[in-house]
C-alpha cells in the first residue's frame, strides 16, 4: 500500500478525503474497491491520530467504515450491500457537488463586481411619531419574544357567574312533561328560547337527556317529541341535580 503524506487539513470533511483516495487509487466512482478504500482511510486516520491531527468527524466515518468492512466479510449480507450502495451514493452526490462548486467558482472570478458608495439618507434619522407608553411596552414584550402582561380580571366579568340563578334539572323535568300533557311543546326546539337564561337552557337540555334515557320521551328525526304514557315514572331524588 502507498504511503499516505498529506493533512487532514487539506480536505473539507471525511467525504472530500474518501474522494481524494478513490482519485488516487484511480477507482471508478459507481464501482469501488471498497475493501482497499476503507484499508486506506482507517490507516491514514490511525496514523493521523497518534499525531492528534484528527477532528471527531474523520473518526466517526472510521468507525463507520470499520463496521461496514465488518459486515462485508460476511458471506451475502443484505446489510453490508445497503452500507455499500449508500457510501457510493453519498460519495457521487458528493462528487457532483465538488463539480457544480468548482464551476460557479470559476464563473465568479470572472465577473466584475463593483460597489458603490453608501447613499445618504433622506430625511431626519429620529423617529419622531408620539405614542402613548402602553403602546411601547407592548412594542418591547413583542420585541424581547415574550407574551405581554395580562391584566387583572375585573370584578364585573364574574358577576354573571356569581349572581346565576340555581335551576333544577327536576323543576324542567317537571316543567317539559307538563308541557308536552297539554299540547304546548311538541318538537325539540320549543324547548329552549333565548330569553331564557344560559343555566335554564342548559337544566332543559339535562331534563330532556334524562327523560330519554329512562324512556318517558322519544325524539323522531325531524325533532319531534313523542310521550310514552304507558310508563310510569321512577321516584328519583333530583334535588341534587342543580345547575348554576
Amino acid at each position: 500500500m502507498e504511503s499516505l503524506t498529506f493533512h487532514l487539513e487539506d480536505f473539507e470533511g471525511p467525504l472530500d478525503l474518501l474522494l481524494h483516495l478513490v482519485g488516487k487509487n484511480k477507482m471508478n466512482l459507481y464501482d469501488i474497491n471498497i475493501m482497499q478504500l476503507i484499508d486506506q482511510y482507517t490507516a491514514a486516520i490511525a496514523t493521523m491520530q497518534d499525531r492528534m491531527e484528527v477532528s471527531s468527524e474523520f473518526i466517526d466515518m472510521a468507525a463507520h467504515l470499520v463496521q461496514m468492512k465488518s459486515a462485508l466479510l460476511l458471506p451475502r449480507s443484505p446489510e453490508a450491500e445497503r452500507m455499500k450502495a449508500e457510501l457510493t451514493g453519498r460519495l457521487i452526490e458528493y462528487s457532483a457537488c465538488k463539480q457544480v462548486a468548482a464551476a460557479l467558482g470559476s464563473r465568479a472570478r470572472d465577473l466584475y463586481t463593483a460597489v458603490r458608495s453608501p447613499m445618504p439618507l433622506e430625511g431626519a434619522a429620529e423617529y419622531s411619531r408620539p405614542h402613548s407608553p402602553d403602546k411601547l411596552v407592548q412594542a418591547w414584550y413583542s420585541l424581547m419574544g415574550r407574551s405581554l402582561r395580562r391584566k387583572k380580571p375585573e370584578a364585573e366579568r364574574f358577576e354573571p357567574l356569581v349572581t346565576a340563578p340555581f335551576v333544577s334539572v327536576a323543576s324542567r323535568v317537571a316543567h317539559l312533561l307538563r308541557g308536552m300533557l297539554r299540547g304546548s311543546v311538541r318538537r325539540m326546539g320549543e324547548l329552549f328560547s333565548k330569553e331564557e337564561s344560559r343555566s335554564t337552557n342548559v337544566a332543559t337540555f339535562l331534563a330532556l337527556l334524562e327523560l330519554i334515557r329512562a324512556g318517558r320521551i322519544r325524539v323522531g328525526e325531524d325533532g319531534g317529541l313523542q310521550m310514552d304514557r304507558t310508563r310510569r315514572p321512577r321516584r328519583r331524588d333530583h334535588t341534587r341535580e342543580e345547575l348554576t
